[in-house]
């Protein structure tokens, strides 16, 4: 992916001088960052899967790095422990001085694992059994915003979906077995727990499958869905296509039946989707924001060469199914301003803003908040300034600015073009 991903152009429209190596598939990017500048890093990651990640934050796997001499701290996490009014008030009692989010930018063109986020019980149990896997004791709750559309898999899908899956796909009914099949079809006209026990069981069996049986049940699948597609036919009733683009990426991944039980989505531009603790979900192709707890634990169970817990996925699972339009996850209007959308998640940790400022406007006013914040800038160009700075900070594309507490942040816009910014921060 290396240069043609959407983290690459914001990197190097705000820093010609990064350099993007093309050699590895997969990079994880630390943006300079204006508070003072931060430095970015790159490095591979899972050379199979390819795709970047602009990482925004204090996580200790990506504590960014502060280049402005004049400042003794050399991480903001670093800077943020000397600081801690920067955090705001309720931020800093409530996150115990630390920033409670991560801010990332994702390049996504190989699918992403099978995964979902422990809550905070399970991430503690977790970290403590192995930390070699689990990194930190926190949740990770977080958003995806899409910034060209954005495909992914997310929740699981309403049982009758499912359903016709088990009927149109022999080989997909063979792994989870004629049992469970059935105890799912009778759920249909039961009560919610009797179909929330057959589908943990459905979903179980599957991922829980014999190596050599799925490989064997993949393939048969892969030829079948092969031979129609060259002859014309129309395979969009069993997800054909996509089946046969995991396939090539992950051959014989049971990750790639997971694609019948879980809700398929394409964000436009500017939708979103929330992942509570607990909810299945990968992430398949395309840019996004996406804003976090600041943790990076994840349980992974397919479509990863990473390491794969498939117990702890299949047991912590909510296994709940809803409409694929139920995990779309819409902003509020501001009342104040008339540019700003707000996605407020129902957790503490984080929300994003973001602002979509006309060309015609010549100045535009950031909000003052209570709460440390970092703010992208995906279109535009501007000069920042604030009461507090020595100088104007010139932002273009791809520019980070971190933002204290309480602090009012001036943007004069020094070319005539519409402004696209996402902001994170904490409104407690």
């Amino acid at each position: 992916m290396g240069s043609n991903s959407e983290v690459a152009r914001l990197l190097a429209s705000s820093d010609p001088l990064a350099q993007i190596s093309e050699d590895k598939p997969y990079a994880e990017v630390r943006p300079r960052l204006y508070f003072s500048l931060l430095d970015q890093q790159v490095g591979g990651r899972d050379s199979s899967v390819k795709g970047a990640e602009l990482w925004m934050g204090s996580h200790p796997r990506g504590d960014a790095k502060i280049l402005d001499n004049r400042i003794s701290q050399k991480t903001l996490g670093q800077w943020i422990a000397d600081n801690q009014d920067s955090l705001g008030s309720k931020v800093k009692d409530t996150f115990n001085g630390k920033l409670p989010f991560l801010f990332k930018v994702l390049s996504v063109e190989t699918a992403l694992s099978i995964q979902a986020h422990p809550n905070k019980e399970l991430a503690e149990k977790l970290h403590l059994q192995a930390p070699q896997h689990y990194p930190d004791a926190n949740h990770k709750p977080e958003m995806a915003i899409a910034l060209t559309p954005f495909q992914g898999l997310c929740g699981f899908r309403p049982v009758e979906e499912i359903v016709i899956f088990l009927t149109k796909v022999p080989e997909f009914q063979f792994l989870i077995g004629v049992s469970a099949a059935a105890q799912l079809k009778q759920s249909l006209s039961q009560d919610p727990e009797a179909v929330t026990s057959a589908l943990r069981s459905c979903f179980s069996h599957l991922m829980k499958s014999e190596k050599k049986v799925v490989v064997e049940q993949l393939n048969l699948l892969v030829k079948r869905i092969s031979q129609q597609v060259a002859a014309g036919n129309n395979m969009e009733d069993i997800c054909g296509e996509l089946l046969l683009q995991l396939h090539q990426q992950y051959p014989g991944d049971i990750g790639c039946f997971a694609i019948y039980f879980l809700n398929l989505l394409t964000l436009k531009p500017g939708e979103a989707m929330f992942l509570e603790a607990n909810v299945p979900h990968a992430y398949l192709k395309g840019d996004c924001v996406e804003c976090m707890a600041c943790s990076d634990n994840t349980v992974r169970a397919g479509l990863t060469p990473k390491f794969i817990d498939v117990p702890t996925l299949c047991e912590m699972l909510s296994y709940t199914p809803s409409p694929s339009q139920d995990r779309l996850f819409p902003p509020a209007r501001s009342p104040e301003d008339p540019y700003l959308s707000i996605y407020n998640p129902p957790v503490p940790d984080f929300t994003v803003l973001k602002m979509e400022v006309p060309g015609s406007v010549t100045e535009y006013k950031v909000l003052a908040l209570d709460s440390a914040s970092i703010l992208l800038v995906v279109q535009g160009t501007v000069t920042a300034s604030t009461p507090t700075a020595q100088a104007t900070i010139p932002l273009k594309r791809g520019g980070v600015l971190f933002i204290g507490a309480n602090e009012s942040v001036s943007l004069k816009l020094t070319v005539p073009k519409d402004l696209l910014m996402f902001r994170a921060c904490c409104l407690l």
